[in-house]
């Protein structure tokens, strides 16, 4: 494979020392940021008086991933109006978020999303907090090792395949960080982090993304025509059905992976987490509102960047170097920019792998250490710095298990791991949400069926998809037992999740919850408690 090094050696070393420096940079802030005392609260929620900018810059860290720099971008590069198509679903995952759950789960929540099903369904909270866990790990695992491998799938860009030593060093050196941020800086450390990375991460793309444009003397259809001439479809490229078109099969695996992309963000554990950090529902609303806002911006720039890759370099010599298209935005920025752009971009992706992960992993962390040990364990007799101790051996904890997982599954598609997780969380964790939020009649019966059948059901299909075997991309593609046919599980396991919830409630024969305990969660959910 040609690799970026190829190109120019001098963008490896550079953006190691830009990384470098801002790691020692913002770490030596989270760390100064870091509780101070032994409250739990300040370590799940951080500072809760910042501005709903600042709230919207860390969500915008908390949500964007290396997945949109690097492969939106690619994907846009390699078949145009279906690329731009799954930009479009990512910007409007956020308005699912904001219209849906926030505000009543910013006013029902108090540290997790146990905290709201505790308070809904009191008599039997404890099976419901276990499952949201276990659903929390594995989502948060999934994610961890998407990230992790994805530093190594970066490094290759420039090195071709590494050898075992180089990708235990990489992998192993980034896991370091994520432990130190989550498990030292808890929350006020995770939003510096995010804060540094997304106003890095749109000043980055929104100036290549002018650069581009400027190539074109500002002029947009320019763009788009010398893109269709350069991809070698023609006019196709502008039209959809170039890579989701043509059989029934395609056309369902984009709808299911929007599906995912769209109704699964508003149950991941780190963007849930972070819902509720604001102080009060209107700083949230409007952190929200600033969040879409900027998720848009950099969506737009990928998808020009996307477009400036194919008219500058054209769609063959994209593929020559990465037939997935991630090295599209990196040998764009060479063209334009030389080893500099290029250096910058690299540490930005590094940044922005190292950002989500520390997300996830402080996500786990606290559903770990609050849900399962504070909440069930120990039936809430913990005191606040024995749980807080729990917190940050489980950051360590979870930070060396996805180290482990990501140094064995190297290889793996980090696009598939990172859309597996979002199936899970909208086939899981969503239905429950939306249930336990809006339904009088659900049971615990229901959570938990709907908690783990949605999980089984997304694990089970993705097991025997393409994925894993039959095709030259999968897991295991000598073997073939893939029945069911589509990459991302997402269109039957969503619809199938919230099935279950139904079905286990209507089924439930026993004794069902003080009515009392639904009223007074109707009223918090509706007012708020007047913080």
């Amino acid at each position: 494979m040609v690799t970026i090094a190829a190109i120019d050696d001098s963008s490896l070393q550079l953006t190691f020392v830009l990384f470098l420096t801002v790691v020692v940079i913002t770490l030596f802030t989270a760390l100064l940021t870091a509780p101070q005392r032994d409250e739990i609260s300040e370590f799940y929620l951080g500072n809760r008086t910042m501005s709903p900018l600042r709230n919207g810059l860390a969500m915008c860290g908390d949500y964007l991933s290396a997945a949109t720099l690097l492969g939106s971008t690619g994907l846009v590069a390699l078949t145009g109006y279906d690329g731009l198509m799954y930009l479009g679903g990512t910007t409007v995952a956020w308005m699912m978020v904001l219209l849906l759950i926030a505000e009543p789960l910013q006013r029902t929540g108090k540290f997790t999303l146990g905290d709201t099903v505790a308070l809904r369904l009191p008599r039997q909270q404890r099976p419901v907090r276990v499952a949201l866990a276990v659903c929390i790990l594995a989502i948060t695992t999934l994610y961890l090792v998407a990230q992790l491998v994805g530093s190594v799938a970066l490094l290759t860009q420039f090195t071709g395949a590494p050898s075992a030593t180089t990708r235990t060093l990489c992998v192993a050196v980034i896991g370091t960080f994520v432990i130190l941020y989550a498990s030292l800086g808890g929350m006020p450390g995770a939003t510096v982090i995010q804060i540094i990375k997304a106003v890095m991460l749109i000043a980055g793309v929104l100036f290549t993304a002018g650069w581009v444009l400027y190539h074109f003397d500002w002029n947009p259809n320019a763009l788009l025509e010398r893109a269709a001439d350069r991809s070698g479809t023609g006019l196709t490229f502008l039209e959809p059905g170039l890579r989701y078109g043509g059989t029934v099969s395609n056309k369902l695996d984009f709808l299911s992976l929007e599906l995912a992309i769209v109704l699964g963000l508003a149950a991941l554990p780190h963007v849930l987490m972070r819902l509720l950090a604001p102080r009060s529902s209107s700083v949230l609303r409007r952190s929200v509102v600033w969040a879409i806002g900027l998720v848009g911006a950099v969506c737009f720039g990928a998808g020009i960047l996307g477009l400036g890759a194919t008219a500058l370099l054209g769609r063959d010599a994209i593929e020559s170097t990465d037939r997935t298209g991630n090295a599209s935005v990196l040998l764009l920025a060479h063209e334009l920019g030389g080893s500099v752009l290029t250096a910058l971009l690299t540490c930005l992706a590094y940044l922005t792998l190292l950002a989500v992960a520390v997300g996830l992993t402080l996500a786990a962390a606290s559903s770990l250490a609050h849900d399962l040990y504070s909440e069930v364990i120990r039936k809430g007799r913990a005191s606040e710095t024995e749980e807080l101790t729990v917190a940050r051996l489980s950051g360590a904890v979870i930070g060396i298990l996805g180290i482990l997982l990501a140094l064995v599954a190297w290889g793996a598609n980090t696009a598939t791991l990172a859309f597996l997780a979002f199936a899970i969380a909208a086939s899981a964790i969503l239905p429950t949400i939306v249930y336990t939020l809006f339904w009088r009649r659900f049971t615990a019966k229901g959570a938990l069926l709907s908690l783990y059948g949605g999980l089984a059901s997304s694990v089970l299909l993705a097991v025997f998809s393409p994925v894993v075997s039959s095709a030259p991309a999968s897991f295991y593609p000598e073997v073939d037992f893939a029945w069911f046919p589509l990459q991302n599980p997402g269109i039957v396991s969503i619809p199938l999740g919230f099935l279950l919830g139904w079905l286990g409630t209507v089924l439930d024969k026993g004794p069902a919850e003080d009515s009392t305990a639904h009223e007074e969660f109707e009223v918090r959910m509706l007012v708020g408690t007047g913080d």
